[in-house]
């Protein structure tokens, strides 16, 4: 049987790598991006099918949603890979700090868009996350980042990947899903281009920082396809088990109120009745 995985975020970067070595494998992959030109380009190059959605609109996530549950019966896998570092702070259609909407508030939401289909296969949820967690700092008074300074986006990129740890915990805690979150390591795209330090530091290293696509997809791909013996809920510094996160994502009880705050914030019960 043909396995099926929906990558968000895969029009470039590990999302890209990853969908092409999935498909050489033989899965059927669900290929979801921003960017048209690019979106289509990596599909067509894979094999896979294409899907647009910009994370700036909830509206569009929920469209993304329909359009995968029309064509999947099944769904496997879904990596939510989609995400990045904003440099300067802005609101998005929904009215949501954008670095917030983007990393945690769509794929919150798309992944209980897909209950239904992720459930009846005993699917497995993937989180890209960060090492940069550990210099955010998770505040439940303040989401949003409206009461600290911006300082080029870094504390808040940081902290909405406290958000996808915690929120793939609880997903593991809460549901009969497997879920996983993972640091891919500093990866030579064009991840935070428009930060002012990236900048430096990409023109001080000659343009050598990071590592390569393949390497930063590789935990991604491992974790789609391999049974790990770790506790379900593991957050994953590369391939190693039980990565540092910062001490505001280890309070008592923080998982589980992150959780009821971000469906309070977007009106979804992930796990209601149906």
């Amino acid at each position: 049987m043909t396995r099926t995985i929906v990558i968000t975020g895969a029009s470039s970067g590990i999302g890209a790598n990853a969908a092409g070595r999935l498909a050489a494998a033989g899965w059927e992959v669900a290929v979801v991006g921003r960017n048209p030109e690019r979106t289509a380009s990596v599909a067509d190059a894979v094999g896979g099918a294409p899907f647009l959605a910009d994370y700036d609109r909830l509206e569009d996530v929920r469209r993304l949603a329909v359009q995968l549950e029309q064509r999947y019966e099944r769904i496997d896998v879904l990596a939510n890979n989609a995400g990045g570092l904003i440099h300067e702070r802005g609101v998005s259609a929904d009215g949501h700090e954008r670095t917030l909407q983007h990393n945690h508030l769509a794929p919150f939401l798309l992944t209980a868009l897909l209950r239904d289909r992720l459930e009846s296969s005993w699917a497995t949820v993937i989180g890209t996350a960060s090492v940069a967690n550990t210099f955010g700092n998770l505040r439940l008074d303040d989401l949003e980042w409206t009461r600290r300074p911006w300082q080029g986006g870094w504390r808040a990129y940081g902290t909405s990947k406290i958000a996808t740890i915690l929120f793939m915990e609880e997903l593991a805690r809460r549901s009969g899903l497997t879920a996983y979150s993972f640091h891919p390591g500093y990866v030579a795209t064009s991840f935070g281009a428009e930060s002012r330090l990236v900048k430096f530091a990409n023109l001080v290293s000659r343009n050598r920082l990071g590592i390569s696509a393949e390497q930063g997809a590789t935990p991604l791909v491992q974790l789609a396809t391999t049974e790990v013996d770790v506790p379900n809920g593991t957050y994953f510094d590369g391939l190693k088990p039980f990565g540092r996160v910062h001490r505001s994502g280890r309070l008592p009880g923080v998982a589980a109120e992150l959780w009821e705050a971000t469906e309070r914030l977007i009106g979804v019960d992930l796990l209601a009745s149906r």
